[in-house]
This record gives C-alpha cells, structure tokens and sequence, in this order.
C-alpha cells in the first residue's frame, strides 16, 4: 500500500491504475465479517444476549434473516444502500446497509420493512429478486407458487401480479432497454415475456425441451436475451424477430459461427448443440456484454464469446459442485474496478464462495462460511436438518463488499481486512484495555494535537 501510495504521488501511475491496483489488494484481502449481523426477530437485541455464542464449534454469534431460509439475495445498484432478502417461507425483508457506522464493532441489522403476508402476498418462497432497472423505488420478485410481482419499496404493498401457470425459477428485467419486458424462466418449455406497460404475459419465447431454469438480458443490446434450460442448452433470442431464436452454444465449437448478436453478421445460426452435459442453471453477461457465463450440473462453468457464439474454453477447475435445480448465477465484479482482463467472479460452490479470475479461470481465493456444514431451520412443517450452502450472492455498489445468502436462514457479510486494519484493531484493544481506556487515549491524542498546533502558531512568517 505504501508502494502505491509513494508510486501515486510522484506521477508513476495514474488515478485509475491506483484504483485498480487498491481494489485488487482489497479483493483478495475479503473475509466473513463476525460483527455485522441480520436478525429479522421482532424482540429487541439484547446487547447481553447478542454476545451469545453460536452452537456451532466457531463460537460466532447466531441471528437470522428468515428461520427457514434465505434463497435470494439484491442490492439497489444506485446507492447500493437496500438489500433485499426473500426466504424459503415466502417472507421478504428490506434492510439499510448504511445503518453500520464503523463494521469493526459489533452491529446487528433490523429490517426496515417486511412484505406482510396477505392474500395478495406469495404463498410459497422466494425464488428470485431484483430491484427495477432505473430506480430503486419499485422491485419484482418471483416464487413458487407461480407468480410474478410486483412491489412499491416505500409502501411494499403489491402493485401488480402475474400468475403464469409454472415454478418461476427465476427472472431478469433489461438495464438499459425502454420496452420494460420481463423475462421469466418457469417449469414450462418456453421463456414467458411479461410487459410491465401493458400488463401482458402471453408472449413466449419457444425453443427449449425442458423448463426453463435461467434468462439474462444483455447489458449493451436491448432486444438481446440469454436462457439456459434443463435440457443443457443455452439459446440467444432477438426479440424483434417473429422466429425469436438467433442459436445455441455449443460447448465444442471454440471458433464460433453466431456472428454478431442481433445481426447475425459474420455466420449462419446453429440450432444445434448443448452447452452443459446436463441442465443449465445459470446465465450471467459481463457488464460490457463481451463475454457470457453459464454454470450447469455438468460442474462446470464455461466462458462464451458473446459475439461470436464460441466458447472461450476458460477452465476453473474440477472443484466445482452444482447438483441443485434451483438457479445458480455467478457473481461478476464491475470490470471497472479491475484491469483490464482481470475481471472476477464469485461462484456459489455449496457451503463456500470460491473467487476466480473470469478469463483465465485461476482460483485466487476461498472463502468459507464460519459454522457447522449441517443446520436446522424452521418452517411450518417444524424444525428439519438441511446441508447448509450458499444460495445467492450480492455485490455493493460503491464499495468492496459481498453479502451471501444461506439456507441455514442467514445473511454473510464478506468485507476487506489488510494487515492495517488489524494493526488498528490491536491498537484499539490496546487503548482500551490501558487504564482510562478510550477517554484516555483521546485526551492524549488531543493533547498531543494542541501541542503541534502552538507550535506552528508561535512560528514567525514572513512573507517576501
């Protein structure tokens, strides 16, 4: 840090450069934040109880965001300020991350507001949340029970509702594009299109032999969606077309005949091929839609050339674990905080969150989630012992921060720790455990500042 410090100061490299190179110290200096918790229980914290030791072998303490589980997880990309969490037992709760003043000392977090259960509420759980894509006052969440809806932040009453017949795995609303379409993966073989102007369901994207388990819209061109289904195959659509389907990826084809999306310039479409050798349960653009990232129950993920169709044959090794049907979507640090082609990614692998770099498919780091692999929630059908992992994840705008979502019914906080925040911790200890504790140190401080002060007062100047 000094080195970059020393190197910025004299010009050697530029803002950004320095940005980067912090942000990639910061990265890899990420662990589980013991002090910062989320407990959505209606009794007040008691700072006593709250120092209460978990059951599990680490001794950490133990809150829950929702007793039956958490399966989703969003941050507003705006101010990255509100989180929202939806449950197994269809609850959903909205938190303030700005609540934490210091996240070196002991903070638990309340939500803000919950979605009360009402007949206009989900009946079953969350499968997936996401903030409206050009403010944060409106946010979609999609469940098992088969719907689609709707909610104002500020009231979180529903707005609207959308049955579509099927399990919606899960959904995706453009970030750039003014049709406000929703797609939506379900049980049923076709992506469903819901328009949120007119309030439409009915058109369907046909393709697929299978549900429907992943959709992304692409961040650059607007009629451009991305679906992974559990047959394996992974389509391109163009919206704007009558036919819809632009091709699937091929897992052996590493040159590529798509073309450019939208346009087809540069190849014929394939129809053809599979991108997984078993379902695919997860689709994710990179923010400048260069490349696509699919995660399948192959136990693997794979890297694509978005233009082109080819896969970029990124290998990240034979660690990983993905068995479930729910959507598994990796996570895509902004390519702005790192060099170029240096991108990240986090990926859920079942009770651990393991960081790869994107392009050249290299482990840099493991972070494992404190406690006991196995746990027990609470639902309606009584307490049951599930395998704890990881079920979502979420990036913080404007900061260096991963919040991770649990089955066990917990919400993970993962923020940088170097060798100077300890050195500053031990420090604290120090201070405070030295007799006056914390009021003595601040006056030594103080006076130690007044002392500097007078000094530089009493020194003459003159001025020529």
């Amino acid at each position: 840090m000094n080195s970059l410090l020393f190197s910025r100061s004299l010009g050697a490299i530029g803002p950004q450069a320095f940005q980067r190179a912090e942000t990639a110290r910061l990265l890899q200096a990420l662990q589980a934040s013991p002090d910062v918790h989320f407990d959505s229980s209606n009794a007040k914290v008691d700072k006593d109880k709250s120092k209460e030791a978990d059951d599990s072998e680490d001794g950490r303490i133990r809150t829950w965001a929702h007793p039956a589980g958490v399966n989703s997880l969003v941050i507003d990309r705006f101010e990255g300020k509100y989180l929202l969490s939806g449950g197994a037992d269809s609850s959903i709760h909205l938190w303030d991350l700005e609540q934490v003043e210091n996240p070196r000392r002991n903070f638990t977090h309340k939500p803000v507001g919950t979605v009360p259960k009402t007949s206009a509420s989900h009946k079953f759980g969350i499968t997936n949340l996401s903030f409206y894509s050009f403010d944060s006052f409106a946010f979609l969440s999609s469940s098992y029970d088969h719907t689609l809806k709707i909610y104002d932040t500020e009231t979180l009453e529903v707005s609207a509702s959308f049955d579509l017949g099927s399990v919606v795995y899960s959904h995706d609303i453009s970030p750039i594009a003014d049709h406000l379409l929703v797609a939506c993966a379900t049980q049923h073989p076709a992506v469903r299109l819901v328009d949120l102007r007119s309030g439409a369901s009915t058109h369907s994207l046909a393709g697929h032999s299978g549900a429907v388990l992943s959709v992304a819209w692409s961040p650059k061109q607007e009629n451009i969606l991305a679906s992974g289904g559990s047959d394996g195959t992974v389509r391109l659509w163009d919206i704007r077309r009558s036919a819809g389907g632009l091709g699937v990826l091929d897992l052996e084809d590493s040159v590529g005949i798509l073309g450019e999306p939208g346009s087809g310039i540069g190849g014929r479409p394939r129809h053809r091929g599979k991108a997984h050798v078993g379902a695919c349960n997860g689709v994710a653009w990179t923010d400048d839609g260069y490349f696509l990232v699919t995660t399948g129950h192959d136990e693997r993920i794979r890297l694509w050339n978005a233009a082109a169709g080819a896969n970029a044959l990124a290998h990240f090794g034979p660690t990983i674990k993905n068995a479930h049907l729910s959507t598994l979507l990796p996570l895509l640090v902004p390519s702005h905080l790192t060099a170029p082609g240096k991108q990240v990614m986090f990926y859920s692998n079942e009770s651990e969150i393991l960081m790869f770099d994107l392009i050249e498919g290299t482990l840099h780091k493991r972070l494992r989630s404190p406690g006991s692999p196995l746990a027990q929630v609470g639902g309606s059908a009584g307490q049951r012992n599930i395998r704890n992992r990881v079920t979502s994840l979420a990036w913080r705008a404007g900061h260096i921060e991963l919040y991770s979502a649990h089955s066990d019914g917990i919400i993970r906080a993962w923020m940088p720790r170097t060798a100077e925040d300890a050195e500053v911790e031990a420090e604290e200890q120090q201070e405070a455990a030295a007799p006056g504790g914390e009021d003595e140190s601040r006056k030594r401080k103080r006076q130690a500042l007044d002392e500097v002060f007078r000094d530089l007062t009493r020194q003459k100047i003159t001025f020529t």
